[in-house]
């Protein structure tokens, strides 16, 4: 989700997040000792994280494939744009359903998608098909992660 309001990272915000990376069940002992930073400071920065949503949920560590969901794909939706609202609600319902995106060019929705096998992803894609609004889909199936998802290149910059 991006937030345009979010405050700019400031060095201590970087240095922060960059130990969090590196191990987030770091305690706030092992964060000051890393950082250089004293345990009040983390603790405001650490809460501070928490109510502006600047840390996504632990939840997003987990690798589908560990929970039986070794596909992933993208399906690109076509909407009626007056059922945006019934349309994401469907798709919130999913499971298999893990990010949305409302991109900008002729995609409505660009949905990323895990399923068990490939049998599982036409069930997923289909369910999908059939939510309120949606008129037409198209899916594509990624046959491996060729750069897995990071964030510390960014707090380096």
């Amino acid at each position: 989700m991006v937030n345009s309001t979010m405050t700019p990272l400031d060095e201590i915000d970087r240095r922060l997040l960059a130990a969090l990376d590196e191990d987030p069940r770091m305690t706030v002992l092992a964060l000051a000792e890393r950082t250089g930073l004293a345990r009040g400071t983390i603790h405001t920065r650490l809460e501070r994280y928490r109510t502006s949503d600047r840390l996504r949920p632990h939840s997003t560590r987990l690798d589908p494939a560990a929970l039986g969901h070794g596909i992933m794909a993208s399906v690109a939706v076509e909407l009626n744009q007056h059922h945006l609202d019934d349309a994401v609600a469907g798709l919130a319902r999913i499971p298999q359903v893990i990010e949305v995106m409302a991109p900008a060019g002729q995609t409505d929705l660009l949905c990323r998608v895990v399923a068990r096998d490939p049998d599982d992803l036409y069930r997923v894609s289909e369910e999908i098909r059939l939510c309120p609004g949606i008129l037409r889909t198209s899916t594509s199936m990624f046959l491996r992660t060729v750069i897995p998802y990071r964030m510390t290149a960014l707090l380096q910059e």
